[in-house]
């Protein structure tokens, strides 16, 4: 009995195996800020581009490791924040592909036009931000997807392509 009592004691305050996240690196030039919510596991500024009144924001999400949807409805959900000003449907505009990075599978869309998401889950009130940019990614990893969305001027967005796409390249799964 003692050694039984023994072993879950050892258990129980020795430290186990660390829990694997999502790491990446940030490109020089972002600004880091405290997380605002706490499905967000990071959140950065992208100071805007000259001639824009607005920076951009790129917001990593995790929810768990069931939760947060298809990789599909998140990029459908994604292209329905946008809308075209001259009526075509956001989806015929956008672009969508898929990569592979560090053995991770990165589900990538891009497109620009209205942006009209709901200023927080469920609100009625909308976003209505024209010429805007929406970047974003899923990441599937062994512990569930992580989400990437960049926001804001499409100039901004397109000042920091070649940073996006540099960070895309930096994740790891450990």
């Amino acid at each position: 009995m003692l050694d039984i009592l023994g072993a879950v004691v050892w258990l129980l305050i020795s430290p186990g195996p660390s829990a694997a996240t999502l790491k990446y690196t940030a490109p020089a030039g972002w600004t880091s800020k405290p997380p605002s919510s706490s499905s967000r596991v990071a959140e950065f500024v992208l100071p805007r581009a000259e001639g824009d009144k607005d920076d951009a924001s790129l917001v990593v999400y995790f929810f768990s490791a069931t939760g947060g949807g298809s990789v599909q409805a998140n990029v459908d959900r994604w292209i329905s924040q946008m809308t075209q000003p001259d009526g075509r449907a956001s989806k015929d505009v956008a672009k969508t592909s898929t990569m592979t990075v560090n053995g991770l599978k990165v589900s990538d869309v891009d497109v620009s036009g209205t942006y009209v998401a709901e200023m927080s889950p469920g609100a009625a009130e909308h976003f209505n931000y024209p010429g805007w940019r929406l970047r974003a990614a899923v990441v599937e990893t062994p512990g569930g997807a992580y989400y990437i969305k960049i926001t804001g001027p499409a100039k901004t967005v397109a000042k920091w392509d070649e940073a996006y796409g540099a960070f895309l390249k930096s994740l790891k799964y450990e």
